[in-house]
């Protein structure tokens, strides 16, 4: 066996030995495999507060197979509770911190291997993209999902509540009721929303254990998961095998696959052409566009659904939805069994994998009083909810980079419509206007300058909510934004803008009255009017080609800080958002 990175370091810097035993190493310990165990765990969230738990069983299971794990960690923040506050233009950018975190302590000290452990929004792919910056032998740990609240609630329906009470529709009992009772314990929000779309993707690209992904986040499986997580880091460190052993443009194929079965989150658009782009390769709008058409959309689940996300595991989870999925799937992939994705499943299979899911399904049946089977929540392949995947790249003078939607979440009536541009500045302005009744049915209307340069990327969840829960403007108008969305969020929403306004984009150029053509069969997003009237491509590419020379860019929203950092350097939404250093 080659001589563990670790071991050669440790003769290059002599301090680090006594600085390690100062901190509880014993001399043993030294020579051992030395593996990073790097979390998110905190008190900042419910996808957080209960990852020590796996943290400690990772390291259990590291001491079990001869290394010693050393715990670092860089907590994550949560989208949930920075709604409505500028604490969500914090989000994106956390991303690259997390990132950056991981390269600072995976690079500073010698490890042989890592363990990295999240459940949300921005850690899941913080530690996907440290883990790729890093490449030293790795595996992803995920946190799971909470258990969905009575009545089958969970988080996001707040909006829906939150949007109603201010209607009237509901009185502040009722309200306060939803509040008290959608998070009823650890784990990420119970729906398909980007923590567990990103928890999905990790295991579908072949970086976690096979089966481990999204499981109830207090049940023992998960435990048991971690544990054996930790003895195969230290077997990967000993083999040598890196992430870029595993992530190929077939892997990365295969998540994109799964994220259309499963009608995943659109911010996976932003994450993995990050992801990809850490590893010199290209994962853009168009893949995505392309993997989705003729895609069958298979799961049941909220948002888009009607079942709570702890029921994801119970109808067989990722190992599952592959199966149904198979035909279309890269099999030969290399994941970090040191088997292929299609061996993996066919050992899950033997190992009577499913019969255990389906004992966890008859549990989950009597405690709700339901009578649930797995294809009630994972639709057979030729049973499938749609044959379309879950989102388009929409691509025009709007959006000349593109722009996305999340079809399976939008009403059809939506799906063509030539709309009346209502364009704000910034949410605030565009929430105040709908929930206040000054947007119009065939209004199509846009929030900008909420790009990754203009403000951070913030989502526009009250908004979409507030939308998509009013009868009278949920299936005729249309929300258009350099932003992003909650994975939650449902209704005719287009986001990730591109071009951003911040940069000059088209969406920039928008006045009242323009006419907006929406058209997701054929991908358009296009301005064909103005004041109400169709103009000619040729004469729509003049009026726009003025309207810039006039166009000046607005004083920047941060003028130090992170966020300052993040609009000088990001790149466009619909290229992941990263931080971009240039040539």
């Amino acid at each position: 066996m080659k001589e563990l990175p670790s071991q050669k370091l440790r003769k290059l810097a002599p301090e680090i030995d006594p600085l390690r035993i100062g901190c509880g190493w014993s001399v043993e310990d030294l020579g051992k495999p030395q593996i990073i165990i790097e979390s998110t765990a905190g008190d900042s969230h419910p996808g957080s507060a209960h990852l020590m738990k796996l943290v400690e069983a990772v390291r259990r299971g590291v001491l079990e197979a001869g290394g010693y794990g050393a715990r670092y960690f860089c907590t994550d923040i949560c989208d949930g509770e920075s709604q409505g506050t500028d604490g969500i233009n914090f989000s994106l950018v956390s991303r690259e911190m997390i990132a950056n975190m991981i390269e600072i302590h995976a690079s500073a000290t010698p490890f042989d291997g890592g363990a990295f452990i999240a459940s949300c929004d921005k850690g899941m792919p913080g530690n996907l993209m440290g883990m790729a910056r890093v490449n030293i032998p790795s595996i992803m740990v995920t946190g799971g999902t909470m258990s969905a609240g009575p009545e089958l609630l969970t988080l996001e329906q707040l909006g829906m509540y939150s949007a109603k009470f201010e209607r009237g529709e509901i009185d502040e009992a009722r309200l306060n009721w939803a509040k008290q009772n959608a998070c009823p314990g650890c784990g990420a929000c119970s729906f398909i929303g980007t923590a567990s779309t990103m928890q999905i993707v990790a295991e579908a690209m072949g970086l976690s254990l096979p089966g481990s992904a999204l499981l109830p986040a207090a049940s023992p499986d998960l435990l048991d998961y971690a544990f054996r997580a930790g003895k195969r880091i230290v077997e990967l460190a000993r083999e040598g095998t890196r992430p870029s052993d595993i992530v190929t443009m077939d892997s990365l194929e295969n998540a994109i696959m799964v994220h259309a079965a499963i009608s995943g989150s659109t911010n996976a658009l932003l994450h993995l052409p990050a992801i990809a782009h850490e590893y010199g390769l290209t994962i853009t709008g168009d893949t995505f566009d392309r993997l989705h058409r003729g895609a069958h959309y298979l799961l049941d689940l909220r948002p888009a659904g009607k079942w709570p996300a702890e029921f994801f595991y119970y109808a067989g989870g990722v190992p599952a939805i592959m199966e149904e999925i198979r035909g279309v799937l890269h099999l030969d992939a290399k994941t970090i069994t040191g088997k292929t994705l299609g061996e993996n499943l066919d050992d899950l299979r033997a190992e009577g994998f499913y019969e255990r899911c389906g004992r966890w399904l008859e549990e989950a049946n009597a405690k709700y009083g339901l009578h649930l089977t797995r294809e009630d929540i994972i639709r057979p392949y030729d049973k499938a909810i749609g044959t379309e995947g879950s989102i388009a790249v929409l691509k025009g003078n709007l959006a000349p980079e593109g722009a996305v939607i999340k079809h399976t979440a939008c009403p059809k009536e939506m799906f063509r419509a030539v709309l009346n541009a209502r364009p704000f500045d910034s949410e605030e302005e565009c929430l105040d206007a709908v929930l206040h009744h000054r947007v119009r049915k065939g209004d199509a209307v846009f929030i900008r300058y909420e790009g990754p340069k203009g403000s951070g990327m913030p989502e526009m969840f009250y908004t979409s909510e507030a939308i998509s829960t009013d009868a009278g403007l949920g299936r005729s108008i249309a929300l258009i934004t350099d932003g992003r969305f909650s994975g939650a969020s449902t209704g005719p929403v287009i986001g990730h803008c591109s071009p951003e306004a911040q940069a000059g984009g088209p969406i920039a150029l928008v006045e009242e009255g323009d006419l907006i053509e929406l058209d997701v069969f054929a991908r358009r997003l296009n301005i064909i009017g103005v004041k109400g009237e169709r103009r000619t491509p040729e004469e729509m590419d003049a009026i726009l080609a003025e309207r810039a020379k006039a166009w000046k860019p607005r004083e920047k929203k941060y003028q130090r800080g992170v966020l300052r950092l993040f609009s000088e350097l990001a790149a466009s939404p619909m290229k992941g958002a990263y931080l971009d250093y240039g040539e």
